[in-house]
């Protein structure tokens, strides 16, 4: 880990400081969140109502949780991010790579009386008035972690679910490269609390409505493969309203990448989601070869070396167009 002593040390103050004066804390993940940005947000919300702070845990709009996560404890204490104040003692931005994730949200950084942003992705710039960022971080949820043990706050199995569910998501069920020794050492300290962790992982990655099948034959039929792009890419599309008529959420959509990632004959992976306002949202993945984050960065998104996204309100044909220039490049 790379994220300085003092910065965790500055930001426990912080949260400290508000929870001993039973202040108002609100804590948000980012836009259409998925495990790690809510097992960050519900594992230290609920430290913190145990330390005696008024907590108020949300994401931005939509404000509408996956089936796949609904389930995590403290989900169902989520309020909808129009009821939250907008000048409460402390704000925390989790798993959030630039204030654009954070939606409407992004005014309490300036509202708030204090702000505390924690992240691991490569591409945040730095914001809030304490940060702990940590790149080489396999998830969000690790440095979570270091927060409660500051705050003097006892893992059990109820805050070690919301952890587990962030680590493993992040690092593919500890597949992925991002995967190092304190991952497994903090897996085993989550084990030892006596989660379930196989039922937290078929929740995760192994559930699905039968119309999956049919969105995913559809989605994988047309993929297409071009090997002269950079070192090799693979990409096909789908959108909100092809889900739909599958009889499934938009959020559906998020799982296939992970699907045409396996491709052998190709380094990037993407897969361009159409929303119902015309717009791209494009998730990228590669096996190792090019520098997701770099890429992403350049079209105006962020992420991870081996994973990053932007959006896109070019058409099909000029999203993947752009794309294509900026992996030659």
């Amino acid at each position: 880990m790379t994220v300085p002593a003092s910065s965790v040390a500055a930001a426990v103050d912080v949260l400290a400081a508000a929870a001993d004066a039973g202040a108002t804390v609100v804590l948000s993940g980012h836009v259409q969140p998925d495990a790690d940005a809510l097992g960050s947000t519900l594992a230290l919300a609920e430290g913190l109502r145990r330390r005696g702070a008024r907590v108020v845990a949300t994401f931005p709009a939509p404000f509408t949780l996956p089936a796949s996560l609904g389930w995590l404890p403290g989900a169902d204490r989520l309020v909808d991010p129009v009821t939250v104040p907008d000048d409460p003692a402390v704000f925390v931005s989790l798993d959030s790579a630039s204030t654009g994730r954070l939606g409407e949200l992004a005014a309490l950084l300036g509202t708030a009386g204090r702000s505390v942003v924690v992240d691991h992705h490569a591409s945040n710039p730095g914001f809030g008035d304490v940060s702990v960022i940590d790149p080489e971080a396999p998830a969000t949820v690790v440095l979570v972690a270091q927060l409660l043990d500051g705050l003097g706050v006892e893992l059990d199995r109820q805050l070690a679910t919301c952890l587990y569910a962030g680590l493993s998501a992040d690092t593919g069920s500890f597949r992925f490269g991002n995967t190092v020794p304190c991952t497994h050492e903090l897996a085993a300290r989550l084990l030892r609390t006596g989660i379930d962790h196989a039922a937290i992982s078929q929740r995760l990655f192994d559930t699905a409505p039968f119309g999956w099948l049919g969105l995913l034959s559809a989605v994988t039929g047309r993929a297409v493969l071009e090997p002269e792009i950079g070192a090799g890419l693979v990409w096909t599309w789908s959108s909100a309203g092809e889900a739909r008529s599958h009889g499934l959420p938009s959020d559906q959509l998020e799982a296939l990448v992970d699907v045409v990632r396996s491709t052998a004959e190709a380094d990037v992976a993407c897969v361009l989601k159409g929303q119902d306002d015309g717009s791209w949202v494009v998730s990228m993945r590669s096996r190792g070869g090019t520098d997701l984050s770099r890429v992403a960065v350049s079209l105006g998104g962020g992420g991870h070396r081996a994973a990053a996204g932007y959006s896109s309100t070019l058409d099909l044909d000029g999203t993947i167009s752009r794309l294509r220039a900026e992996l030659c490049a």
